[in-house]
């Protein structure tokens, strides 16, 4: 019963996750507003290799396990995350072509990231549903550890996965400039 609780809460978080990077994606960005996130994302991602990126998505996790407000950052960060591929979108007409799902289900990172973030946000829930029915969570330190291990895991992995990707899409020629 406690692992079906954990599952199913896992998987409606999968949801809440996407819902919110789709409802992002789905953002007006004007031209202006996205060659100022252009500006400002070319100048995050410079030379980041695999190392940057984990660095970039444990920031973005680790707060997703606070209870109660990681929900909300885990919301807000995958809403964010939506609106930038919006903006990118505007610029890039290929780009607006892509289901902005897609990007997210069909890379080998993008699934590593979601999955991590849907355990963080979803060991959330699970917490402040504990702390609300007064139930001990003292219990719950060693599983907690060992879902940050798997998240940061998952977030190194992917992180240079996507650098080992974006690398060889630059060498093949295969990135446009936005």
């Amino acid at each position: 019963m406690k692992n079906q609780k954990r599952i199913i809460t896992f998987i409606i978080f999968l949801g809440v996750f996407s819902a919110s990077y789709f409802i992002g994606s789905q953002s007006e960005i004007s031209q202006e507003d996205a060659l100022t996130f252009q500006e400002e994302f070319n100048e995050l991602i410079g030379n980041i290799d695999g190392i940057g990126i984990f660095f970039h998505n444990a920031i973005v996790a680790v707060p997703m396990f606070i209870p109660g407000f990681g929900i909300a950052w885990g919301i807000f960060s995958a809403w964010q995350t939506g609106q930038a591929f919006a903006s990118l979108a505007v610029l890039n007409p290929i780009i607006s072509d892509i289901q902005p799902l897609a990007i997210l289900y069909a890379s080998p990172f993008g699934i590593m990231e979601l999955v991590a973030y849907s355990i963080a946000m979803s060991r959330s829930a699970l917490l402040i549903h504990k702390i609300i029915k007064k139930i001990p969570i003292k219990n719950d330190y060693k599983i907690i550890g060992i879902e940050i291990g798997i998240v940061l895991a998952l977030l190194i992995g992917g992180g240079f996965l996507e650098a080992y990707m974006i690398g060889y899409a630059e060498d093949s020629g295969l990135v446009l400039d936005i």
